[in-house]
């Protein structure tokens, strides 16, 4: 007996709705005067991650087939600031960034009033001295200018590292966590320390006067092409430095767990990826992975 055509379109509509449904999400429509109707949806499995180009991105790019393989496509937004990529993540456009470290994310928070937490620690730059034609910081000449970041935890950073050589002192109370700026100086050496915002650093010391030095943020000395091992100085990568400034994975309150946060920070926190940050970066960067 035959069926009837109607029947037979009728299982085969069933039938492809199911496979349909099936690789699908459901979710709510509230657009227009379909609100309440349900509209199938793909899961997501892009991740937009926010970066300073170097040494962030690199990393970043060296993970794509490993969360390829697990699924997952991973999208790279490069910024040269420190101000929009939290901008972008606190307002949804990215899923993470990964350029700063903890106590520069708390600053941004109470300034902003933004929510933004780690979700890893994945390397450690440690900041260097580097001088115009200066070749040892013995030699430095009363009245150089110094020239350090000047966003709140890079400055007390910087100036930590300047005491740490005897450039110049600090209150007795001073600490990391409270914060310094060039204000708190009690003995400024017969130098003159001067702060400007992070990124134009190095490009303000090449164009300085001979016997000037600066203070440089790690992925900003290396996009300007300079060595930690030609550092005048520099911050000891196994210190108390190497913890609290560690540069994260920064994701929105509450997606800490999230499959996305959790699949890149997986990808990261490698063996693989330890390697390939010792062998490209030669000290510059410090992996706190399992090979670090």
């Amino acid at each position: 007996m035959k069926k009837p055509l109607t029947v037979i379109l009728a299982a085969a509509l069933a039938v492809s709705t199911l496979a349909f449904t099936s690789c699908t999400k459901p979710v709510e429509n509230t657009d227009g005067e379909n609100a309440g109707t349900t509209v199938v949806k793909k899961e997501d499995k892009t991740i937009t991650v926010g970066a300073s180009s170097t040494p962030h991105a690199e990393i970043l790019d060296h993970v794509k087939k490993a969360l390829a393989d697990e699924g997952y496509t991973l999208k790279v937004v490069i910024y040269d600031d420190y101000i929009l990529p939290n901008k972008s993540l606190a307002d949804g456009t990215l899923d993470a960034n990964y350029f700063q470290h903890a106590p520069y994310l708390n600053s941004f928070n109470a300034s902003n009033n933004t929510d933004l937490v780690s979700a890893a620690a994945i390397h450690y730059e440690p900041f260097g001295i580097y001088g115009n034609e200066v070749t040892d910081l013995k030699e430095l000449a009363e009245g150089a200018t110094i020239i350090i970041p000047a966003d709140d935890s890079n400055e007390t950073r910087a100036l930590f590292l300047l005491q740490q050589e005897g450039l110049i002192t600090l209150p007795e109370d001073a600490s990391a966590e409270k914060g310094v700026t060039t204000l708190d100086i009690t003995d400024d050496g017969g130098y003159n320390v001067t702060s400007v915002q992070a990124d134009t650093v190095p490009a303000q010391l090449k164009n300085s006067d001979k016997g000037t030095i600066a203070v440089i943020n790690g992925n900003y000395a290396l996009q300007a092409g300079l060595k930690i091992e030609d550092a005048l100085a520099s911050e000891n990568a196994d210190g108390d430095a190497a913890q609290a400034y560690a540069n994260i994975i920064a994701v929105r309150k509450g997606d800490e767990t999230n499959e996305k946060t959790q699949a890149l920070v997986k990808a990261l926190e490698t063996e693989d990826v330890a390697a390939f940050i010792k062998d490209t970066y030669n000290g510059a960067v410090v992996s706190l992975g399992t090979a670090g």
